[in-house]
């Protein structure tokens, strides 16, 4: 009888063991974030479930029937292009018994800037312009917190010399049953937004050959913009010459950048929040790349100092300036005569940065 008593207890004892080393490889797992309890990976391996930002992150999938999916298509060395979206859906009950579904889609694509001049105008003021500040350390690039965008090394361009970049986009909204209303994608700020972007770029340019030996890396912080949105005024961004007279009581604008590299002014419609006019600067080597083979091979018109286009929705001028390609571009409606107001803030810049006057006359209005 004492025999058989004593073969349970040591049964016992050895299951006992066995459940503890269990829990114990259980949390060691979790702690490591290794099979059983891995994360799940997006954008090519880039980013990682519960690393920061909000849509990332469990809580983002709290409401009933959450889910968040990816689908991505990575570059390679032979197919330059790569796109990856993390899209984040849910619906809950409003307090008044609404359904109200929230949908939050983040963007990633990989590839060269747009062949058409036209298009590549509209891209490049539509990353660099407006509350977008520069990424910091030299990377060549800039964020608002809710799109991004970063040029790749040399060695990433296009067959032709178009720079391959990557992007970052975001859209959330929440859908009721009669209207659509903005939301925060949960980004978690331009910081954030630099660190996913740059995270992303290492892991498309590993994937499509063209790394280079270090890794890009964002270490410093980024520079706040120097100044909220102003809906009274005359004179736009304070720029001499962007003087509007009446129709300013109609407009805001948003002074972006103001640094060696980007700078950028944009007046809006207060109503409809419509685009008056984007002026943008820029004379950052690897964004100005940007722009080769889009500026013509003239002046865009007499007097003007270097090569241009003046096209219905764009005006764009590049000129030398101390040693360095300055490109001037100012977006707007066809309908409206600009020439002006981009020769006021392209000379404006060209004095600010100690060059000589890039428009003609005095330029001022």
């Amino acid at each position: 009888m004492k025999q058989l008593m004593s073969g349970a207890r040591r049964r016992t004892a050895l299951i006992g063991g066995a459940v503890v080393v269990l829990v114990a490889a259980g949390l060691g797992t979790w702690a490591t974030d290794t099979w059983p309890f891995d994360k799940d990976t997006y954008c090519w391996g880039a980013w990682k479930e519960d690393s920061g930002p909000d849509f990332l992150s469990g809580e983002a999938l709290e409401e009933d029937n959450a889910s968040r999916t990816s689908k991505e298509t990575a570059p390679t060395p032979r197919r330059q292009r790569g796109r990856c979206t993390v899209t984040i859906h849910s619906e809950r009950v409003s307090g008044g018994g609404e359904k109200v579904v929230e949908e939050t889609e983040v963007t990633v694509a990989y590839g060269p800037a747009p062949e058409d001049a036209a298009e590549r105008m509209e891209w490049i003021g539509g990353y660099l312009g407006g509350r977008a500040m520069p990424l910091p350390d030299g990377l060549p690039g800039a964020t608002d917190g809710n799109r991004a965008l970063l040029v790749l090394p040399k060695g990433c361009d296009a067959p032709g010399g178009r720079p391959t970049a990557v992007t970052l986009d975001s859209n959330a909204r929440s859908v009721y049953s009669d209207s659509t209303m903005p939301a925060g994608a949960g980004l978690g700020g331009s910081q954030s937004v630099a660190r996913l972007l740059v995270a992303v770029a290492n892991r498309g340019i590993e994937k499509a050959g063209c790394a280079p030996a270090q890794p890009l890396e964002v270490v410093s912080p980024l520079t706040a913009l120097p100044e909220e949105d102003e809906s009274f005024f005359t004179r736009a961004c304070r720029i001499r010459g962007l003087d509007l007279g009446e129709a300013a009581k109609e407009l805001e604008y948003q002074v972006g950048a103001v640094t060696r590299d980007l700078q950028s002014c944009s007046v809006r419609l207060r109503r409809g929040a419509g685009r008056y006019f984007d002026a943008l600067m820029v004379a950052q080597p690897r964004l100005s790349a940007l722009f080769n083979g889009a500026t013509g091979s003239r002046a865009p018109a007499r007097g003007w100092r270097g090569t241009g286009v003046f096209a219905d929705d764009y005006k764009v001028v590049r000129a030398d300036c101390a040693g360095r390609p300055l490109t001037a571009l100012m977006l707007a409606p066809s309908t409206r005569e600009t020439t002006p107001y981009f020769a006021a803030f392209a000379n404006a810049v060209a004095r600010r940065l100690g060059c000589a006057s890039v428009a003609p006359g005095s330029a001022t209005r």
